[in-house]
């Protein structure tokens, strides 16, 4: 009998053990963090971007241009959640869910000009007050034409 609770147990154990890891942005900090990409400061908040990695250590992000440029170069392997700012609600929302909208007039960071939302009706909102833009989604994103847009 003992043994049977003891096999019931361990497989309790595994089965919590295996449950997957959930992984949460973080709060930027103005004074230390930089750029994984192109080493500026992170100052303007609400178009930052991060990256959560599945070892625990975070890479952050001016513009979500950068953040792209980062899984391009590294590819997505290690990556355990990658977030950026909603461009209307300035909270963290999931890179590979959201809705971007493109406009070589939107300014960033870094001038790429893509917007991220929650939502494809929070973003085709926000085009009918500021301005049209191209909706994309992430698959978009890898495809996407990543130069300086001026």
């Amino acid at each position: 009998m003992k043994k049977w609770i003891l096999i019931v147990v361990v497989w309790c154990v595994l089965l919590v053990g295996c449950n997957e890891k959930a992984y949460e942005p973080r709060e930027i900090v103005g004074e230390t963090d930089v750029c994984k990409i192109c080493n500026m400061s992170i100052v303007h908040n609400k178009y930052a971007g991060q990256i959560v990695l599945k070892n625990g250590d975070y890479e952050m992000f001016d513009d979500l241009g950068c953040l792209m440029e980062y899984i391009d170069a590294n590819g997505d392997e290690e990556i355990g959640a990658a977030f950026i700012k909603d461009s209307t609600e300035n909270e963290w929302i999931d890179v590979f869910k959201a809705t971007f909208v493109y406009s070589k007039e939107y300014w960033t960071p870094m001038n790429y000009g893509v917007l991220a939302f929650k939502t494809k009706d929070t973003a085709d909102k926000w085009m009918t007050t500021e301005g049209d833009g191209q909706v994309l989604v992430y698959k978009d994103l890898q495809d996407f034409n990543w130069g300086i847009h001026q």
